[in-house]
């Protein structure tokens, strides 16, 4: 039987494991989509140009995009790629600070969020293994927040069953005596 602390050690390592599969599912979903031999044929025309040419179709306009997929939701796949591009990001806010503890923090866990995003977005600006969307990065951060949010809910959860089981433990003597044992 595990004590309580090997247990903590043991919801820790598979919390990163989970993480780490959600990373490399992001990355696939975003930067490897396609099929292999399309990643090649893509990767086969690298060169200065093409590479620029990312440049040419870069959305770097706040917003622009948003505004577009609203304004055109009736034709476009509109809400699939608003609420996708918000959604693949909401185990990233909710995750990463179980994974490190600093991530507790607000600032850190959306520091590290846009540095993230910001790199498959850069990414696929000078790989044309996507397009640059400033937008993209707006929403995935986004998602990250609600993520974020979700985790603050669980843990005050977690943390008001915690106080009741102290003080119910505390009324009965059950935590002395399991103490001791």
């Amino acid at each position: 039987k595990l004590t309580a602390e090997e247990e903590k050690q043991r919801n820790i390592r598979w919390i990163r494991a989970l993480f780490l599969v959600y990373l490399l599912i992001v990355i696939k979903l975003i930067i490897f989509k396609y099929p292999m031999d399309q990643l090649r044929a893509i990767a086969a025309t690298w060169r200065k140009d093409v590479i620029l040419e990312g440049l040419d179709t870069a959305n770097f306009t706040p917003f622009k995009t948003i505004r577009m997929y609203i304004d055109y939701a009736y034709m476009l796949n509109s809400f699939e790629n608003l609420v996708g591009n918000i959604l693949v990001f909401v185990p990233f806010g909710f995750l990463l600070p179980y994974v490190w503890k600093k991530a507790g923090s607000f600032w850190v866990m959306l520091l590290n969020a846009v540095i993230f995003v910001l790199g498959i977005e850069v990414f696929q600006l000078f790989s044309a293994f996507g397009a640059f969307d400033v937008d993209d990065i707006i929403l995935n951060c986004l998602g990250a927040v609600w993520g974020y949010l979700f985790y603050l809910i669980v843990e005050a959860i977690r943390r008001k069953r915690n106080r009741k089981q102290k003080q119910k433990d505390k009324q009965t003597g059950t935590g002395q005596r399991n103490k001791i044992l």
